[in-house]
Formats: structure tokens, C-alpha cells, sequence
């Protein structure tokens, strides 16, 4: 499992965490059953305290994307997605992290131009 943190967005790590994991369950990247990785491990993979590993798994099982099991862990729930709920999540992600960039960009005196540039070079890498 890949994620990406970034913590000069606005928007706290537990949340960036939270919403990469539901997007990866809504485009079936993260199927249902497959084990989630121990928050501790999470956390070492991460650099980041338990706690906020810990925190994101709450709200994962909060709105039904996790199930922990005890000792034997954290796995995918099935989801009744629609499509309307992907689109929902997925706008509401790249808003929150376009204007991490925007901000951020702007606070270093980037233009428009440049910071569209910039992006394209970052979605060619991957």
C-alpha cells in the first residue's frame, strides 16, 4: 500500500491518510478483506506517531471502510459505493489538495504559469 504524505497541506496528516485509503478502497485498489498494515507498522513506514495512525483507522472504522479484529488486525470492508459517492470524495480530495498548492505556491511567489508547469512535470513522473 502507497501512501503520500505531505505535511505542509492544510490538511492534517490523520485526514490525508483517511482519504487516500478510501480512495484507494473506491477504485478497488484496496480490496475487500485485504489486511491493513498494524498501526504501528503504519506509523514506522510513515515517520509519524501512533497516535495519528491510530486516529485515521478510527475514522476509517467510524464509516465502515475498516474492520478491526482484535490481534488479528484491520481488513477492507466491502463497499457499497456509488458512483456518486467516488465522485464526491474525489472532488472534495483534489480541492483540499489544490489549495495546499496554491497556498503554498503562492507563499513562495510561484505564478499561475509556473505552478501549472510544475504539476505537469509531477504528473509525468508518475
Amino acid at each position: 500500500m502507497m501512501l503520500r504524505i505531505d505535511s505542509s497541506l492544510p490538511l492534517p496528516v490523520y485526514e490525508q491518510i483517511r482519504e487516500q485509503v478510501v480512495r484507494m478502497v473506491a477504485a478497488g485498489t484496496l480490496e475487500p478483506g485485504t489486511r491493513m498494515p498494524t498501526i504501528r507498522q503504519l506509523a514506522s513506514d510513515l515517520k509519524l506517531a501512533k497516535g495519528t495512525v491510530a486516529k485515521a483507522y478510527a475514522l476509517l472504522e467510524e464509516s465502515s471502510v475498516l474492520e478491526t479484529l482484535g490481534h488479528r488486525g484491520s481488513f477492507v470492508l466491502p463497499q457499497p459505493l456509488t458512483q456518486e459517492t467516488v465522485d464526491d470524495t474525489t472532488s472534495k480530495t483534489l480541492a483540499d489538495v489544490a489549495e495546499g498548492y496554491v497556498v503554498a505556491s503562492k507563499q513562495m511567489g510561484v505564478d499561475l504559469d509556473q505552478a501549472i508547469a510544475e504539476l505537469q512535470r509531477q504528473w509525468g513522473r508518475f
